[in-house]
Parts: C-alpha cells; sequence; structure tokens
C-alpha cells in the first residue's frame, strides 16, 4: 500500500490544523512534565516521578512515535496508532500510580 507525502504547501488548514494541535499537545505535555519532575526534585515526592513519565508517555511519545515511525518506515496506519496507543496506556498506569499506588 502506498502513502502520499503531503508537502505543507500543499495541505490542507485541516491538516495543518492537525499538526499544530499534535506538535501543542507534545510542547506543553512536556512542559507540564517538566514541572512536576521539578515537584519531583524538590520534595523527593515519588509519586511526581510518576506522574512526569505519565505525562510524558500521554502526551511526546505518541508524537515522537509518530513522527519516527512514519519517517523510518512506512507501515500500514494501524501499526503506528497501536504504539501510540501502547504508549498512552501506559502512560495513564503511571499516572494511576502516581495518584493510588505505594505512598
Amino acid at each position: 500500500m502506498s502513502r502520499e507525502v503531503v508537502r505543507i504547501g500543499e495541505a490542507s488548514v485541516f491538516e495543518l490544523l492537525t499538526i499544530a494541535t499534535l506538535f501543542l499537545v507534545a510542547i506543553m505535555g512536556t512542559v507540564i512534565a517538566y514541572q512536576a519532575y521539578r515537584g519531583y526534585r524538590r520534595n523527593d515526592a515519588r509519586s511526581m516521578l510518576y506522574l512526569a513519565v505519565g505525562l510524558l508517555l500521554l502526551t511526546l511519545c505518541p508524537f515522537v512515535i509518530n513522527v519516527a515511525i512514519n519517517t523510518l518506515a512506512s507501515p500500514e496506519q494501524i501499526v503506528t496508532v497501536f504504539f501510540e496507543n501502547v504508549s498512552r496506556l501506559f502512560g495513564l498506569a503511571a499516572i494511576m500510580y502516581s495518584l493510588y499506588g505505594g505512598h
């Protein structure tokens, strides 16, 4: 199955907005995760570390996975979606652990 490459100059407004929102989610998630990491370092609260890791897995990693997989290979879309969802699942598990696990 061949996939067409969309050039920025040829992209529709909807495609550009999709890319922009994915990028903003990754950036904002990283900033919030960094603040949680700073909270971990300042207070030695392990739950903040799990929160930071969870946020990165939930926001930044799916973006990186999408870009990396689609740049390095041309997989079926379901492969990319699978790996993104695995990252999100682990991210949510880490956040749940930060809230309910071993305090």
